[in-house]
């Protein structure tokens, strides 16, 4: 059986997850009751850690805003390891933080790097180069993220308060199966408990998350990015687009991603001299415009024949025409 000091740690442990917690889930997660609950948080309170007392149906106990980490010790490499990992996930948009916060943090580890290891991160950073942009996204509330990922971790439902891309507002109870980093952005997946479906969320969107009491059993099935991908593959869009390309998977997966298209196999694969095994495969895809289909089609560069819409066709042999004009100038 635990002993009371590592009851006490496992306390703050979870109350520095984030979020308010309640006296019941407490109890639960210690496997103790309700009294022993306050007794540990007095002990949380003498050493003086802020814990504070929140009133209400959701109430229960949570960290005072602005509870500082206790000091962390690094070595030379793992500054190096934090200070990268902190450039990287800002350029790929994938710091869960205000860039304000990104920038103290890294200027906070560089002020007491010794010179020569500063010296070092220095000519790495004058030497590194990205061949992409920025991540311009923006970043989800580290409290949320934090939240949701205990969440996911003990199967315990999270009530969130989600504003979508209308700009609706609403309260959900959420069993959430995973976080994906997809992008640029970051997503939460998981059931929504009101209309019981699965649905994904973008973790930006989410003012607010706390766990609520009881547990959810995990489904069996898809990865949770898998459901991330096959979910933005199959949103309702616009346009509903299908294809027909004799290829290989490769091909057209280089230029038409799992998160855009869904692929099958229509025939048993032929072998060619020097080639992998082409097919002809059915594209199947969803998109608000078209405009941008054709230049893609032609850079797949192998035969493939339009099922719908006729608008695309229409489009494809437009640019056929403008390339053929092109070539024919002098």
């Amino acid at each position: 059986m635990p002993r009371p000091t590592g009851r006490v740690l496992t306390l703050l442990e979870l109350l520095q997850s984030g979020g308010t917690r309640t006296v019941a889930e407490l109890a639960d997660r210690l496997d103790v009751d309700g009294r022993t609950v306050r007794r540990y948080v007095d002990h949380l309170i003498d050493l003086d850690v802020p814990v504070e007392s929140v009133r209400g149906r959701y109430g229960g106990y949570r960290l005072a805003p602005g509870y500082r980490l206790p000091p962390l010790m690094f070595s030379d490499e793992e500054a190096l390891a934090v200070l990268l990992g902190l450039v990287a996930g800002h350029r790929a948009g994938l710091t869960a933080a205000e860039r304000t916060a990104s920038e103290t943090a890294s200027a906070k580890i560089r002020r007491v790097l010794p010179r020569h290891v500063a010296a070092r991160l220095d000519a790495l950073l004058d030497s590194l180069a990205f061949t992409d942009r920025p991540g311009g996204s923006t970043a989800p509330d580290g409290g949320v993220l934090l939240t949701i990922a205990d969440g996911v971790r003990h199967h315990r439902p999270v009530s969130i308060r989600y504003t979508d891309g209308q700009g609706r507002r609403s309260e959900r109870t959420l069993h959430a199966y995973g976080i994906v980093a997809h992008g640029d952005r970051w997503y939460v997946t998981g059931r929504d408990a009101g209309s019981g479906e699965d649905r994904t969320f973008r973790l930006d969107r989410i003012a607010d998350a706390r766990t609520l009491p009881g547990s959810f059993e995990a489904p069996v099935g898809p990865a949770p990015a898998e459901r991330v991908v096959s979910g933005f593959v199959t949103a309702a869009y616009r346009h509903e687009v299908t294809l027909r390309f004799h290829a290989t998977v490769e091909e057209i997966r280089a230029h038409l991603p799992a998160s855009v298209a869904s692929l099958e196999e229509e025939h048993e694969p032929t072998r060619q001299e020097g080639r992998t095994a082409e097919r002809w495969i059915r594209v199947e895809l969803r998109a608000e415009r078209l405009d941008w289909l054709p230049p893609v089609l032609a850079a797949i560069g192998r035969p493939f024949v339009i099922e719908r819409p006729d608008e695309l066709r229409d489009l494809v042999v437009a640019l056929a025409d403008r390339l053929a004009s092109y070539a024919r100038q002098s």
